[in-house]
């Protein structure tokens, strides 16, 4: 070999060892970048079960890059946690938190504390939600973590009344959840499973399981459950070698629809909604229920459906969702059109979190599924009601038993009894999630009592007792020789309010209101009643003093008054004299006419809360009649002794000028005394009564309401620029008007297109007013009080014509709905 030629091979040697060194870190990554490639691409494909396998023979093949290992090593936590293999998942996460990577991707810290919570590790959870909260203090989901951890530990120990029950024989070693009535009697089901007994011999990507089928179950006279089956065993129309889960079946169990998600190798699919009708006991080929705006690459699922059919609440990851998943709404014309473009229901229901697994309730109560609402841990199940506006209200969490630690979702309800099904894959579950069935027992109610002589206490025999509802219904029962009465469960209802009354001759018949509604538990009422002789002498209405020369009725002392009316409306055939009384002090004239004016002053107040006038007598006494003491009084640190009669004299033997005042205080006062017990308006004083006792209640500060049937929200009256209009109190609504209503006053003067807000003539346009126009309303007076300038918006979507909330009746200052009187009363500022 020449020089020459040795020297080209050597040359040609080191350079081929130059590109050896240079090509060796790309061949290294080759070894372990391809599964970690893989890996990304089925993370990315929501494939996690097949993902893991790949990130952890990549990971086992890292050295050195540190950035890359972590960035890894929470896509495998992810995995685990995605897959609901929790305790695989907390020490990769932990792992992120010991070596800083979590400070960079804090939303480790949220995942590690909601996995705390999960296995009541709660200091672990509270300083891991801590992290989060510094790191990211605009997300909420951080705070409500924290403040859930007080309410887990109390919702325990105060468990709701639902009885939850675990349905082994319905359940299997994989996961059952999303189930559907499937019958009118509602002892059939319809489920999603990933039993052994699924259509396809192959594993989820997603999940390692089977892919999921529907199943179905019914139970015998007993209410046993028998072994679950596919759903369409022999025609193969509705269950496929792909997911199929999720049903919601209308009301006459003849048309179901589903979620379907294909199957696709190495490739994220989208989820679609599907539909089914049963003719028999067959069920029709799915077909692919269109919705506008929504492709076959999106993925939506989940479906619940109004009971016309024609509105549809499905969850979504897709654009626009606030957070993971969302839900969104859709409307169409007839089950046979496409759904429009969907809608998403807005920040009220929908967080940065997820929400899912719907179910529409009577067309106006919304269950749903969320991690992002704060909550026991895991998905919680949450309630919603759509309001008078059609918005939702602030979503309230079931609670415990309901929910649990862990995932708790897929909730349905029969539409009229208190019972129905969720899924969790809480402590104590055989397999992934499993169904659990639960029942709100019926609320029992019953009310018992005695009746006792004010004066002997002894229990009064052969009393009758009668009970009435809200309804106008009367039931009756008579007291034993004790005194003691009963009415039973079947007597008092629930969501009723009643009035209890007893009468007896010579003596002021006696009442008693009460109400069921609300009530979360079942109660047994206890009414026990004293009855009071009928006075043969004057009684002194208590605390009914005036000022010197003075006949008005002071504010004050009206509430004194509330016993004599509520005495006057129990005991309708009584006839009272008002007696009032002045001092010694001034003229025997000017004392009998300020006297009589103090007597009127309490007959016209009277009358104003609807007493007859008939039935009311004033008389002025002056100064005649001494007050003779019933009982010690005390005022002013000077004690009064039962039995003294306070004359002139006594009173001018007092020591001081501050006991002579007391004294003279004392004697200007008011009483009444039966006249006589046999008041019977003719019709023309009835008919004279009831007109009178309608124009004055608008300058009163008690207005009549009820409870919608409808939604249950109260609707009161109120004066509209001088004309009464009915309004429906919404507490989570501001003024609101609806288009219809706003017309009608336009059209009979009560407003001008002056009281709008901007130009008149682009508002009113087209014989219409423009949605979302602003209304200025000049007085809108409810219970006497006035506001000025009340600016409402017209809302064509309002089905009532005025709806005020809390910042209206604010303004009013203090006010609150009596329910056992169905009175608004409004106290002022």
């Amino acid at each position: 070999m020449t020089g020459k030629h040795q020297k080209t091979y050597r040359s040609t040697k080191t350079a081929a060892l130059l590109f050896l060194l240079m090509l060796f870190p790309f061949l290294l990554q080759a070894q372990f970048g391809s599964p970690l490639r893989t890996a990304d691409r089925l993370f990315a494909n929501q494939q996690y079960s097949l993902a893991l396998k790949k990130y952890y023979k990549a990971y086992n093949k890292m050295k050195g890059n540190r950035e890359e290992r972590n960035r890894v090593a929470e896509r495998m936590a992810d995995c685990y946690r995605l897959t609901e293999n929790y305790r695989r998942a907390i020490p990769l996460y932990e792992h992120l938190v010991r070596y800083g990577w979590a400070k960079k991707h804090p939303l480790v810290y949220l995942r590690l504390a909601d996995l705390m919570k999960m296995y009541d590790r709660y200091t672990d959870a509270e300083k891991y939600y801590k992290e989060y909260i510094q790191a990211v203090p605009d997300d909420p989901r951080g705070k409500l973590g924290l403040s859930s951890l007080l309410l887990v530990k109390d919702w325990t120990e105060h468990p709701t009344n639902y009885q939850v029950t675990h349905p082994r024989k319905l359940n299997s070693r994989e996961a059952d959840y999303a189930p559907a009535f499937l019958s009118e009697n509602f002892n059939s089901i319809v489920f999603t499973s990933t039993r052994k007994e699924s259509t396809g011999k192959e594993l989820d990507g997603w999940t390692g399981q089977k892919f999921s089928d529907l199943f179905t179950d019914q139970q015998d006279r007993e209410g046993k459950w028998s072994n679950p089956v596919l759903l369409d065993s022999k025609t193969g129309n509705v269950n496929t070698n792909a997911n199929e889960g999720d049903p919601w079946v209308n009301d006459r169990y003849n048309r179901m629809y589903f979620t379907r998600c294909k199957k696709v190798p190495d490739k994220k699919t989208g989820c679609q909604i599907y539909v089914s009708q049963r003719v028999g006991r067959i069920w029709s080929k799915a077909k692919r229920v269109r919705i506008m705006g929504v492709d076959t690459t999106a993925s939506v699922g989940q479906p619940t459906l109004s009971k016309d059919e024609l509105t549809m609440i499905f969850a979504s990851d897709k654009r626009g969702s606030l957070g993971g998943t969302d839900l969104w709404i859709s409307k169409r014309k007839d089950v046979n059109a496409p759904f429009g473009h969907p809608f998403n229901l807005g920040p009220v229901i929908n967080t940065k979190g997820n929400e899912m697994f719907p179910f529409l309730r009577n067309d106006s109560i919304l269950y749903f599924s969320s991690d992002g609402h704060g909550g026991m841990g895991g998905l919680d199940i949450f309630v919603s009601r759509i309001n008078a506006s059609g918005t939702w209200s602030q979503p309230e969490n079931l609670k415990y038993p309901v929910n649990s630690p862990f995932d708790d979702l897929s909730f349905i309800i029969e539409p009229n009894h208190n019972r129905g099904y969720f899924s969790s894959n809480r402590k104590g579950s055989v397999g992934k999630e499993d169904l659990y069935a639960f029942v709100i027992p019926e609320k029992e109610f019953s009310l018992s009592g005695t009746v006792t002589n004010a004066r002997t206490l002894f229990g009064m025999g052969n009393l009758r007792i009668d009970l009435t509802d809200s309804l106008g219904s009367r039931v009756s029962t008579i007291t034993n020789d004790k005194g003691y009465y009963s009415f039973g469960q079947s007597q008092v209802r629930k969501n009723r309010s009643y009035t209890l009354s007893v009468s007896e001759k010579n003596y002021l018949t006696q009442t008693h209101t009460f109400t069921t509604k609300g009530l979360d538990a079942s109660k047994d009422f206890t009414v026990n009643f004293r009855m009071e002789p009928i006075p043969s002498k004057p009684v002194v209405l208590p605390d009914i003093l005036y000022d010197l020369g003075k006949w008005n009725l002071k504010t004050q002392y009206q509430d004194s008054l509330q016993g004599l009316v509520q005495m006057l409306r129990d005991n309708p055939g009584l006839v009272i004299e008002l007696g009032s009384h002045t001092d010694s002090r001034g003229s025997d004239e000017e004392n009998d006419i300020l006297s009589q004016r103090r007597a009127r002053s309490v007959v016209n107040y009277l009358i104003l809360r609807g007493i007859n006038p008939g039935r009311l007598v004033a008389k002025g006494y002056g100064e005649r009649v001494p007050r003779t003491l019933q009982k010690n009084i005390t005022r002013n640190g000077y004690p009064f002794k039962e039995g003294t009669t306070l004359t002139d004299p006594y009173i001018q033997s007092l020591p001081d000028r501050t006991d002579k005042e007391a004294a003279y205080a004392l004697n200007r006062r008011t009483d009444f005394r039966i006249l006589r017990r046999d008041f019977k308006p003719n019709a023309a004083e009835a008919a004279l009564d009831t007109n009178f006792q309608i124009t004055l209640t608008h300058g009163d500060n008690e207005v009549p309401f009820y409870a919608s049937k409808s939604n249950g929200l109260y609707v009161s009256s109120c004066l509209i620029n001088g004309l009464q209009e009915p309004f429906m109190y919404d507490p989570n609504n501001s003024a609101l008007i609806s288009v219809n209503k706003a017309i009608e006053l336009l059209n009979e003067g009560i407003i001008s297109k002056e009281d709008f807000v901007g130009n008149p003539e682009e508002i009113l346009q087209n014989n219409t007013i423009r949605n979302n126009a602003v209304l200025n309303l000049k007085e809108v007076t409810i219970g006497g009080k006035t506001i000025k300038n009340l600016q409402v918006i017209v809302s064509k979507n309002l089905f009532f014509g005025i709806v005020f909330g809390k910042p209206v009746l604010n303004q009013l200052g203090k006010y609150d709905f009596n329910t056992q009187k169905h009175l608004l009363i409004i106290h002022g500022k």
